[in-house]
Formats: C-alpha cells, sequence, structure tokens
C-alpha cells in the first residue's frame, strides 16, 4: 500500500472552522455494510442502537498545551506540550528561530519558565521552574491546542466545546472528537433505552496530525499515546458479548486504546502506551462499530477506518459526504461504521 492511495478531494470550505450551535444538533452518515447511505442527524443515533449495546467512551481530558513565550535572548518562541512526565516536567515540540539548546530557559509570563533539560527525536524535555505542576502552570498560561487545519486563534468558545461533556482525566493535546456531538440530552436518552456506556483513556497526542513523509506507509512509525483500560470497562464488554451486544467505539481513539489492549491476546484491565499503526488487513479483536468523525486526505485515521469497514466503502462514503456538503474533521460531522473484518487490500486512488 501507498500514501497516494489514500487520498480524496476536499473542498476547503468544508473544513468546520466552528462547532455546531449545538453539539447533537451535527449530522450522522449511516454507512450501511451493505454499501448504501442514510444522511441523518446526530440525534439519530440512538434509534440506530440496541438496547443489548455498549457504548465505550475516551474520558481523556484536553489541556491547554500551547504556551507562547520567548527566548532568554529575546527570540519568540512556542511551545505545544505533548506528554506531562512529572508534576513539573513535559515533553514538548519547540517553534522558535533557532533550536534551543540544553539549558536555555523559556519565558512565558513572569511567573512561568521553564528550562530545556533535553532533547528526544522532535521532541524537548522541559522542566518548569518554581512550585506549580505543569498542569497548574498550563491553565493559567496556556491556550486550548486547536489543531492546525482550524485557523482562528482559541476563544472562549473553544474552551468549552473543544472538550467532550464526560472529559475527566487531564492529558490529552487533541480532542478525541467524536465524543464533541454527545450532550447530556443525548447520554441521558441512551441510558434511557438500555444502552450501557464505559470508560477507557487515551491521552490524544499531537501526533495524531502527523504527516506520513514518504508514499510507503509500512516505514512509518506511528506516535507513542498513553492509555487506561479499567477492570470495569473489561467486565462491561464480556457482558455485552454475553447478551449478543455490539460493542460501539466512540472515537479511532478509543477504538486504538481497545485495539491495543487486546492485540496480545484477550482484553484485560491494564495501563501502557500504544504505537498501533491500523491499515487494511488488521483483524479487529473487540470493537464492532464506530462513531467517527471525517479524517484527513492522506492520514493514519483514514487508513483505520478503511481497514475498519473496507477501503472500497469508505472511499465511496468520503464522495458522498463531499457531495452532500458535510462538515469535516474535528468540529465537522461524524459517521457511523461497521466492523468488516474482510476489508480490502487498499483505499482506492483517485
Amino acid at each position: 500500500m501507498k500514501l497516494s492511495d489514500f487520498d480524496y478531494d476536499l473542498p476547503p470550505e468544508l473544513v468546520a472552522q466552528h462547532p455546531a450551535p449545538e453539539r447533537a444538533a451535527s449530522r450522522l452518515l449511516r454507512v450501511e455494510p451493505a454499501g448504501g447511505m442514510r444522511d441523518l442527524a446526530f440525534r439519530d443515533l440512538p434509534a440506530l442502537l440496541d438496547a443489548k449495546d455498549l457504548l465505550v467512551f475516551n474520558d481523556t481530558r484536553v489541556i491547554k498545551a500551547r504556551l507562547r513565550g520567548r527566548k532568554e535572548t529575546g527570540g519568540e518562541v512556542e511551545v505545544l506540550v505533548e506528554r506531562v512526565l512529572g508534576p513539573g516536567t513535559a515533553l514538548a515540540h519547540v517553534r522558535a528561530s533557532k533550536t534551543p539548546k540544553a539549558g536555555r530557559r523559556l519565558l512565558f509570563a513572569p511567573d512561568a519558565s521553564a528550562v530545556v533539560t533535553g532533547r528526544h527525536d522532535d521532541l524537548f524535555e522541559l522542566r518548569f521552574e518554581g512550585d506549580r505542576t505543569v498542569l497548574d502552570i498550563l491553565a493559567a498560561h496556556g491556550e486550548v491546542p486547536l489543531p492546525p487545519y482550524i485557523t482562528h486563534r482559541p476563544d472562549l468558545e473553544d474552551e468549552s466545546r473543544y472538550q467532550t461533556v464526560y472529559a475527566a482525566v487531564p492529558g490529552a493535546v487533541a480532542a478525541p472528537t467524536a465524543g464533541l456531538h454527545f450532550d447530556a440530552p443525548m447520554l441521558e436518552a441512551l441510558a434511557a433505552k438500555g444502552v450501557a456506556s464505559a470508560r477507557v483513556t487515551l491521552h490524544v497526542g499531537a501526533g495524531t496530525f502527523q504527516p506520513i513523509r514518504g508514499d510507503d506507509i509500512s516505514a512509518h512509525v506511528m506516535h507513542e499515546e498513553w492509555y487506561s483500560i479499567p477492570e470495569a470497562t473489561v467486565n462491561a464488554i464480556a457482558t455485552a458479548r454475553a447478551r449478543g451486544g455490539r460493542v460501539v467505539a466512540v472515537g479511532t481513539t478509543t477504538l486504538r486504546a481497545l485495539e491495543s489492549a487486546a492485540a496480545a491476546g484477550p482484553l484485560r484491565a491494564q495501563e501502557s502506551r500504544t504505537r498501533l499503526f491500523i491499515v487494511p488487513g488488521f483483524r479487529f479483536q473487540v470493537v464492532d462499530r464506530l462513531v467517527t468523525n471525517f479524517h484527513l486526505p492522506r492520514s493514519t485515521l483514514l487508513m483505520l477506518v478503511s481497514a475498519f469497514s473496507g477501503a472500497d466503502l469508505i472511499r465511496r462514503a468520503y464522495t458522498h459526504a463531499v457531495a452532500r456538503r458535510y462538515r469535516f474533521f474535528s468540529y465537522g460531522d461524524a459517521m457511523l461504521l461497521d466492523c468488516n473484518e474482510k476489508g480490502s487490500e487498499s483505499f482506492p486512488g483517485k
């Protein structure tokens, strides 16, 4: 498979720059396993699920991971925290006119600074000075880390809407965007129908937007992300299976956590890190259905959904969504997919 196989034409005006007026007011494309396309509203989701089904959510919470400041020498610097290592340390992407060396101080506010202590590939290790934790400093001085395809600076709307209503565990630097469509009335409607729910945590990293360099996708190394699968979620999945229900992952991050935990054997509770790269030919062990947004051309997430439902079907779904003027990416609309283990070998080119 080549990177060029995973491409499609997307008019730039279909990239959503702001969320829908209400979370559940987005559209939902139901992609039928047999190939049918149904244009629905996201509020229709409960009608597409059975009382025996289990929805699994990623409860990670987006932190204000972007800091703007300057070096001691005066040059501007932008920091995007990728992973919090400890109370006062973090790994981060650092953008500056000149690469900062170990020992260089970065100044963000009169009471917020950090020292570069090392480098790990593209990431810099930072030690934040003073008594406050990294999370405290980010909460006080950071910005919501909007994706690169959203062109405006983050505002108060983004602080609330680039976050799921059930976010609980701080650590993500990108939102698990399929979950952005769920609001309290939607969750109540699902519970009233009898649809069970469970949680995993996967801290989404900035690497989710990392482009694949080179046409040979087999050479790509995925970014590493931390995840946790609670025992209660393992039990909930077993219960759903026993009663004939389906496991419905809300978002690709939830799917990656579950499939990573089951990659070496039966699903079990654990905390670990994953670099799982899902491409057509992957055999899914846990997830039966997927609620997901539309993904970037030539991206690892487009490869994931092509593996999940079959590349030909995904191609038709994306062509349909463009023609029907769906909104794309983080603040865009959603789709509901079924697992097709057979899949196909590649995403057809244009």
